[in-house]
């Protein structure tokens, strides 16, 4: 469709107090840890665990909220109702009623100053092999990965066809699924990666979980037998590296809104289903933060 101008501070985000909440966790030995500005750790004593500084659900910069932005595309598929804009900083995938910011690429900046950014440290702590993106988006985790790491072989899984052509189109994501010179490449996936297929029994040093769905976690991530199923795809030693945070969770539990005023946010993130879930998967492991 043909663009339009608005102001930028016409559109809605996610308040940063309903903040996503990403964990990291080991293959074998289990090890889940969590680098944020919060901490609560809940682990095997005799395996320390680095923290590190998270920003979480992304925010724009202020000078963004001043500016205007083009709408260049915006479509209904079977999955999500796909916006996508720009603005003179930095084009942006919306979803769904939520409108969240699914995607982001600033074009003075690799970087976001979100929870993309602790995605893109996940080589890093895993063996080296194949990393696998569940909810690939725009491919902002992509992005900064074969940037960083440009020999990673990466599998970005998307359900949402129409949305990967549209990646494809504003996002760049074509560039990503050619050979670099070091040999890393993305390889797209469509198709819902619950469903068994040929490449269930694929093995990953990685796998980055970002799942959601009209801004809510999908339900499938409440069930801790999902979370024993992404495991059992994990090479040795490899790690699994989730964001579990959704608007639901987030303002019913964190603001207060339920009535558990008196709980520290740390103790109500206790309360998120996936955190449940992952708990009850991988007992006395988990180790989280929020911001």
């Amino acid at each position: 469709m043909r663009g339009c101008a608005l102001p930028l501070t016409q559109f809605t985000y996610l308040p940063s107090h309903l903040c996503n909440t990403i964990i990291k966790i080991n293959s074998f030995p289990f090890l889940h840890s969590f680098p944020s500005h919060h901490s609560l750790t809940i682990h095997n004593p005799t395996t320390p665990i680095p923290f590190t500084s998270l920003h979480a659900h992304h925010q724009p910069h202020d000078d963004d909220e001043q500016e205007n932005f083009h709408v260049l595309t915006a479509v209904k598929s079977d999955y999500n109702d796909i916006m996508i804009v720009d603005t003179p900083n930095s084009r942006m995938l919306l979803l769904d009623s939520s409108h969240n910011v699914h995607s982001i690429l600033y074009k003075d900046q690799k970087w976001t100053n979100s929870y993309w950014d602790e995605f893109a440290s996940l080589p890093a702590i895993v063996p080296k092999g194949p990393i696998a993106i569940l909810g690939l988006g725009g491919g902002t985790a992509a992005h900064l990965m074969l940037e960083l790491w440009p020999s990673l072989q990466l599998e970005g899984w998307e359900i949402d066809d129409i949305l990967i052509d549209k990646a494809r189109d504003y996002f760049g994501l074509s560039d990503l699924e050619k050979t670099t010179e070091d040999g890393g490449i993305l390889n797209i996936r469509i198709g819902d990666v619950f469903i068994p297929s040929e490449d269930s029994h694929r093995r990953y040093a990685g796998i980055v979980v970002d799942l959601f769905s009209d801004g809510k976690v999908l339900p499938q991530l409440e069930e801790v037998s999902t979370w024993l199923e992404l495991h059992d795809r994990l090479m040795a030693n490899g790690r699994l590296m989730v964001n579990c945070g959704g608007i639901d969770e987030g303002s019913s539990v964190v603001d207060g809104s339920t009535g558990l005023d008196n709980l520290s946010n740390d103790e109500a993130w206790l309360l998120n289903s996936a955190l449940k879930a992952l708990s009850k998967a991988f007992p006395g492991q988990v180790s989280f933060c929020c911001c």
